[in-house]
């Protein structure tokens, strides 16, 4: 059994994270703002907010998966400053608090790993896109900074996902003809399910990925390579 910590399990790609890897038998620590009526010996949750309350102490820590994020997508000059850094401590100073607050324990866990997450728009410019992907450009480079710092003992990776299925994205999708209108705009006519992007962080936590490490998975049906 591995001591897998989620940062944000309650919704979307976390949830579907925390309930496969509870499904397979390993015991799951959820940090999150909002309750899940889990009933599992193997489920502990912390209720709190990542970037104003202290981090709670945890004695075994295997693979840590930071998930909170934010969809802020304005034209430029309706940007204010605000937004840039809203967008910025939920997606980066989150997860640096949580790194820095279990690397210790980290370090003495097996094949221990960190899980962060990026986006289809760092790689492939979009407009109205200009705050989230500079925040998520700063995930990508910390995931490929703390990949050769933490070398060999913990593998750090990033998957950037194209726009997916999940309530932080509802306003974007709001109804079945964008949602086919934006599908139609990916080489595999596709967009992401939660599950989709879980797998591939089930993957990177697991001993199967043991040699992969500093790597941005993309997610996106071949938004950031393909043009068809």
């Amino acid at each position: 059994m591995r001591n897998i910590l989620i940062i944000g399990g309650s919704r979307g790609i976390g949830n579907s994270i925390l309930n496969y890897q509870l499904n397979t038998g390993n015991y799951c620590i959820n940090i999150s703002r909002n309750s899940l009526a889990v009933n599992n010996e193997n489920y502990k949750e912390y209720n709190l907010d990542i970037l104003k309350d202290e981090l709670p102490d945890i004695d075994s820590i295997d693979s840590l998966v930071y998930c909170p994020g934010s969809i802020t997508l304005k034209p430029f000059l309706q940007l204010k400053e605000e937004d840039f850094k809203n967008d910025f401590e939920i997606n980066v100073i989150g997860a640096v608090r949580s790194i820095q607050k279990y690397l210790n324990v980290l370090k003495k866990g097996s094949n221990p790993s960190i899980v962060l997450f990026s986006t289809v728009a760092v790689t492939k410019g979009m407009a109205f896109h200009a705050s989230i992907s500079s925040a998520k450009a700063a995930i990508e480079g910390i995931t490929k900074s703390l990949a050769a710092e933490f070398a060999p003992t913990v593998r750090v990776n990033c998957i950037a996902p194209t726009i997916t299925k999940t309530e932080l994205a509802k306003n974007i999708l709001r109804n079945e003809k964008i949602e086919e209108n934006i599908s139609n705009s990916h080489p595999l006519k596709k967009i992401c399910e939660a599950d989709d992007v879980a797998a591939v962080a089930n993957f990177l936590i697991s001993k199967e990925s043991n040699k992969i490490t500093g790597q941005i998975m993309r997610v996106d049906s071949g938004m950031s390579t393909l043009k068809i």
